[in-house]
């Protein structure tokens, strides 16, 4: 079991630093359609959701994706809403940990997944409001593309 946290404080870094103002429809499509640029730009076969606990606010399935890209963005969604985490914080912790998210914690597996790729969307003096979720790429190159078009939206 490794101990090494730098990687979860860079991704809390990333949270703490990528915080929205506002947060509403127009916002969600706004970050969707710089995430579906940004995928096509890459050649990227990803589904982007971007969604509250109870609604869909923005949905792309670009080519090369799978009905199987929707499943595990709606699971790590579900992880980051719940949690209001990024999937990939998550994940990497219960990894140092040496424990998986599961059952034994509440999770049943067909629907949560601590797999990066969906990321809390935090608005200031409220909290966590949605989930921007892109499935499709590597864990890491899934988080790495929401990030990236965040920095880029939020500065």
């Amino acid at each position: 079991m490794s101990t090494d946290t730098s990687l979860i404080d860079e991704l809390e870094a990333q949270e703490k630093a990528l915080v929205f103002s506002a947060f509403d429809e127009t916002v969600a499509y706004e970050v969707g359609e710089r995430l579906v640029q940004a995928a096509r730009r890459d050649g990227a076969p990803v589904v982007i959701d971007i969604r509250t606990p109870d609604r869909t606010l923005f949905h792309a399935a670009l080519p090369g994706s799978s009905p199987d890209n929707d499943h595990w963005a709606r699971r790590k969604s579900n992880v980051t809403l719940r949690l209001h985490k990024s999937s990939m914080r998550v994940g990497e912790s219960y990894r140092l940990k040496g424990r998986t998210l599961g059952p034994d914690h509440g999770f049943d597996p067909l629907d949560y997944a601590c797999h990066g790729g969906s990321f809390p969307v935090r608005v200031t003096g409220t909290g966590v409001v949605a989930a921007i979720t892109v499935s499709g790429l590597a864990s890491e190159e899934d988080h790495a593309m929401i990030v990236n078009v965040l920095e880029d939206y939020l500065s």
